[in-house]
């Protein structure tokens, strides 16, 4: 355990409660991504096809952000890492929010796929420096917990600002940016000097544990993305109105509180966790499909929330497990491409199953998945404990 940080009387360092407040400050502002193919349909007039493009190219900037973004955690710092992506973001942000046409949006957004991982390794890693691996999960769920508060208000603001402009959106998520940067480079011990690691970038990419969970973490991942960009475009396309999907994460926030202290999740086996969340997505999915007001898709939110619970932590968790020190930004930033092999993804799977089957189609396929995934868990589980052997 490292040594940049004293423990709370929670058993959590210091480090870990400052990234989780500023995570929380950002949180607040940072509802503009569902939003983003509403904004390029609604403000700048881009087509069904064009919006799902325009997000895909979206995805696949944020693939080699994940990865400058774990380089740089390694090798400049954590602190300076975390600050520079959060400033990057802020810059993009004003950008979409300031332009006149589409392409300059399209170049903004681009611009905010390449900065908009480069946060998530280094705070991540940060988080499994400072604590001990059996405090991991109570860590992540403490880190996922306080998303879920700020979420809170944050859809309601999503939904207020709804109202008047959509631009405006992007502007609340530059200023919560920049607080969590300010934030961060104050609040947060300085960078620890380490080792230079000796081994090639390429050498990550040998771990068959870790690419066994990139795979898997890539389809959980797709199926959330799903959410994110699809339950937005289902409302405009059912002629619900746009606060609506505000209201939708406030409730999600809502249930991850009250979930957090109810259900008992860190006495779980990690695949056990996993299997019964995918479940639960899958349940939440199914209910969408056949949702036509706002108060099913209510219902479906907090059902896929509370799979959603079970997963971000453990998934985390296993990843983080597996990880060297010096290479653990690294190793965060290789699992975390799965992230941005679905933002890549989900855009074109949306759109293409939501002009194809409608709704229900989209809904019903994405519980399909979530239920196989569910299905593999024991699997998943002997598959890590031969590669280890």
């Amino acid at each position: 355990m490292s040594a940049v940080s004293t423990t709370t009387a929670r058993g959590l360092s210091r480090a870990v409660w400052t990234l989780v407040i500023a995570r929380a400050v950002n949180r607040i502002g940072a509802f503009t991504l569902p939003f983003l193919g509403v904004v390029l349909a609604v403000e700048f007039k881009a087509s069904l096809g064009q919006v799902g493009l325009i997000l895909a190219v979206f995805g696949a900037a944020t693939i080699p952000s994940r990865l400058l973004g774990g380089q740089l955690a390694d090798r400049l710092g954590r602190r300076r890492t975390i600050v520079l992506g959060l400033a990057g973001c802020a810059i993009a942000q004003l950008w979409i929010a300031l332009s006149h046409s589409l392409w300059s949006a399209v170049l903004a957004t681009i611009l905010l796929g390449l900065v908009f991982e480069i946060y998530e390794p280094p705070s991540q890693a940060m988080i499994a420096d400072v604590t001990e691996p059996d405090d991991r999960p109570a860590a992540y769920g403490l880190y996922s917990a306080a998303l879920a508060a700020a979420g809170v208000l944050a859809g309601l603001l999503a939904a207020a600002i709804s109202h008047v402009d959509l631009r405006w959106l992007f502007v609340a998520d530059a200023i919560t940016c920049l607080s969590c940067a300010a934030l961060v480079a104050l609040a947060l011990p300085a960078d620890v000097r380490r080792e230079r690691p000796t081994d090639r970038p390429a050498a990550v990419w040998r771990d068959r544990r870790l690419l066994l969970l990139l795979a898997g973490g890539t389809v959980f991942a797709t199926i959330y993305m799903q959410l994110v960009i699809g339950v937005p475009l289902t409302l405009l396309e059912q002629g619900l109105p746009k606060s609506g999907t505000g209201i939708i994460l406030a409730v999600s926030a809502i249930t991850l509180i009250v979930a957090q202290r109810v259900l008992r999740v860190q006495h779980l086996d990690d695949f056990e966790a996993i299997a019964i969340g995918y479940l639960l997505v899958a349940a939440g999915l199914v209910v969408s499909a056949v949702a036509h007001n706002l108060s099913v898709f209510l219902l479906a939110s907090v059902l896929w929330s509370l799979g959603e619970l079970f997963l971000l932590t453990r998934y985390l968790t296993q990843a983080s497990g597996l990880a060297p020190d010096e290479a653990r930004g690294r190793y965060l930033a290789v699992f975390g491409l799965s992230w941005g092999i679905a933002t890549t993804i989900a855009p074109i799977t949306v759109t293409q199953l939501l002009k194809a089957a409608g709704p229900a189609g989209l809904w019903l396929t994405t519980a399909g998945v979530a239920v196989v995934l569910a299905a593999l868990q024991p699997w998943v589980r002997r598959r890590l404990r031969s590669v280890a052997a």
